[in-house]
């Protein structure tokens, strides 16, 4: 299974994904396969687990048998596998939904060589048929995906997983490659186990995303705000994440309403629909997908520019899988989540009935959540720490706690008293139990162990049992206590903490958040900062034909080409074959298939704007902002009436009221209620205003005009109101 040493991996690589270098350890890992050890990879969302088999399945005599637990998956990276090559049979899948003769045919072409990689779902693999079958093929090397459904400790366990290694056995053995991103030490070990690979090749990536912003807002006028978030990112792919499938009905319904792009997606829909709005979200026809949070969507799209939870999830597992299905391509993903204290309560209720040791898990993972969510803590360092990694920088720059922080103070004579409890309390209680103490709190628990009669116990009365929960999370994640989550989270002074205990310095602390008492303050919230020096006319064209190609193929458009290969386009204008070759992404094989049409574009755009190329070494200047619309806005904001603007630049009040629309437009806010309040009534403002809100299902002035009575209503009083309402709307 070695590479011929005339070609490196890195010429592979080019080749057949158009990249120049790998990512994190995926080099090493395929270096492993290949060399034929059995191999584990730990490997986050977005870091690149597809490419650890998929690589070595094309440089490799046999095929490589890939077993994956979702069919939409499957079907989704045979067509990105199909992207690369002009064989159709160089990838297939093998499941329920295929038909006798499409069965038949993907048989042929094992047997005959042809396929290089066949996805097989885990109960296809225990039926008889397929087992004699795959028996004839030459196997390259199993890879096994989401490898924690094997694991009774993992988040998705499947009984069926838990029979691959006797199916393996009877098929033929050969290298096997386990990938999942689950990272407990726990799971790690019971997968290794039953698929017998104790001695593995193990390799744990990094679960810092760097790309992905996160964010946690108060939960107030959450769907209001969602509708202003999305309308402020249009064309953007994103997926809304609620608790009840009747909430993804209702809030999918609103978005639609408002002129949003978006379908509901939960597990009791029929699997048609449920396929049909996966195909809808991948060949872009929609734009958002609202989803249950308890259903696994197996969606591959690599451009999901945010994923917003509407709920927060049940465990930070399950929302680090979530907001990772954004930004997988390494461009912009934002992640934001809506916090209320009610919905961990309403999550606590749903474990009614379950046997008490999954409840007290459950309820030590909710804890896990509350804390990431109030805390105050970069949201980066918490969710690392989380999976047992240490994140060294003290600010991320990019989640909201970084870039507004709170005020700090010093907490070295606090954690000293939480270190001290901890110890006292010989590392057997939780981290309730430890604030009540510290606090002087009476409760059951206290007395029944009779630890109100312990001298420490009210030593930190000046707080409330909050504030020394906010104390307990920074000692955690200074790795001054640890957790023991198998014992239901009681609390064990470290190597670290007694050290702190002799020689304690200083550490300051921020007060964690109260999203439940503070008021919603608007424009709090930060964005991550954008960047990307690309013609956007050019760029919005090439989308456009990335679209109709793709529909034309019957492929999600990202199949033809990332976003990051049409942003590279946009700045590197290439109009031969060669020069498309060189973009990111783009390999010889994705060039010759796709690229001519994108070629010819490219150059007709280049001749009609007379465009000096980057190639011959001149920069396209950038156009500089009209001074007649900085001017409007200045006096927009020393509230000049409109008519008083309109003549001082020499404009009829239609064209002013065009030029203030175009600054709307472009995302700039005004304020023009000094104006409107004068010459609008209160009443005719309400009116107009509610039908933008919650009736009109376009922007049309006609329709507006129609709708409310142009006899009521002038043009001009819609007009104002309309700028109104896209001003605090829609920026």
């Amino acid at each position: 299974m070695s590479v011929g040493a005339e070609v490196s991996l890195k010429d592979y690589l080019k080749r057949y994904f158009g990249f120049d270098t790998f990512k994190g350890n995926q080099e090493v890992i395929i270096r492993s396969l290949l060399s034929g050890h059995d191999t584990f990879v730990v490997m986050p969302t977005g870091g690149g687990k597809s490419l650890c088999y998929q690589l070595p399945s094309l440089i490799t005599e046999g095929t490589a048998i890939v077993i994956s637990p979702l069919i939409a998956l499957m079907k989704n990276q045979v067509d990105v596998m199909r992207g690369f090559s002009s064989d159709e049979g160089v990838a297939h899948f093998l499941n329920s939904s295929l038909s006798k003769g499409q069965m038949q045919q993907v048989k042929e072409d094992v047997l005959n060589g042809k396929t290089q990689l066949l996805y097989v779902a885990p109960e296809s693999l225990t039926k008889e048929e397929n087992v004699d079958f795959l028996k004839q093929a030459k196997v390259a090397f199993y890879a096994i995906d989401e490898a924690h459904c094997i694991s009774e400790w993992g988040h998705d366990f499947r009984p069926e997983y838990r029979k691959i290694r006797p199916m393996v056995d009877r098929i033929g053995r050969a290298p096997i490659i386990a990938l999942t991103a689950t990272a407990t030490p726990k799971v790690q070990h019971d997968i290794q186990k039953n698929l017998n690979v104790l001695d593995a090749n193990v390799f744990k990536s990094s679960f810092n995303r760097p790309n992905l912003y996160y964010e946690v807002r108060p939960k107030k006028n959450a769907t209001k705000e969602i509708i202003k978030f999305i309308k402020n990112n249009p064309g953007k792919s994103g997926i809304v994440y609620c608790l009840s499938r009747k909430k993804v009905e209702e809030l999918a319904e609103t978005l639609k309403v408002n002129g949003i792009k978006a379908l509901p997606y939960h597990a009791g829909m029929d699997s048609a629909t449920r396929s049909g709005t996966q195909d809808k979200f991948l060949m872009e026809d929609i734009d958002v997908i609202v989803a249950t949070i308890a259903f696994g969507m197996g969606i591959d799209k690599p451009d999901i520019r945010f994923v917003i939870h509407y709920n927060i999830p049940k465990s930070l597992e399950a929302y680090y899988q979530e907001t990772g299905r954004a930004g997988r391509d390494g461009g912009e993903g934002k992640c934001i989540a809506f916090y209320t204290y009610k919905d961990i309560q309403k999550l606590e209720k749903f474990m009614q009935g379950k046997p008490i040791n999954e409840q007290e898990i459950g309820k030590q993972l909710l804890l896990e959540t509350t804390a990431y969510a109030e805390s105050s803590v970069c949201r980066r360092k918490q969710l690392l720490h989380y999976f047992g990694e240490r994140y060294t920088e003290e600010n991320c720059q990019n989640c909201d706690n970084c870039l507004h922080p709170k005020e700090e103070f010093e907490g070295r004579d606090y954690l000293l008293q939480v270190l001290k409890a901890v110890k006292t309390l010989k590392g057997k209680f939780k981290h309730d139990h430890v604030s009540d103490f510290l606090a002087g709190k009476v409760t059951n628990a206290i007395k029944s162990y009779k630890h109100h009669e312990n001298d420490l116990f009210g030593s930190g009365q000046d707080h409330d049992a909050r504030f020394w929960k906010t104390i307990i999370r920074r000692a955690l994640v200074k790795g001054l206590l640890d957790k023991d989550i198998i014992n239901y989270g009681l609390l064990k002074l470290s190597d670290e903490g007694r050290k702190y205990l002799e020689n304690p310095y200083s550490i300051m602390i921020s007060q964690d958040h109260d999203y439940d008492t503070r008021d919603d303050q608007e424009g709090a919230s930060s964005e991550p900062k954008k960047s990307g020096a690309v013609d956007n006319e050019l760029l919005s064209i090439l989308k456009d034909l990335r679209k109709k190609v793709a529909k034309e193929n019957n492929l999600p458009p990202f199949v033809i080409f990332q976003d990051f290969s049409l942003e590279d386009m946009a700045i590197q204008y290439p109009i031969t074959m060669d020069e498309m070759q060189n973009i990111t992404g783009v390999g010889a094989g994705k060039a010759k298939k796709y690229g001519q049409k994108f070629i010819e574009l490219i150059n007709n755009y280049v001749n009609e704007k007379d465009i000096i190329r980057a190639q011959d070494m001149v920069v396209k200047s950038v156009v500089n902002k009209s001074g007649m619309k900085v001017s409007i806005i200045q006096s927009i904001d020393r509230q000049m009436p409109l008519e008083d603007i309109a003549k001082t630049k020499g404009l009829e009040m239609r064209e002013l009221l065009d030029e203030i629309e175009s600054i709307v437009q472009s995302g700039t806010k005004l304020n023009l209620d000094y104006y409107i309040n004068q010459v609008i009534d209160e009443d005719k403002q309400e009116d107009i205003y509610e039908y933008f809100l919650e009736e009109a299902e376009t922007e049309s002035l006609k329709d507006a005009l129609q709708e409310l009575g142009e006899e009521e209503y002038s043009e001009e009083d819609v007009r104002l109101m309309r700028i109104k309402f896209f001003s605090e709307y829609g920026n």
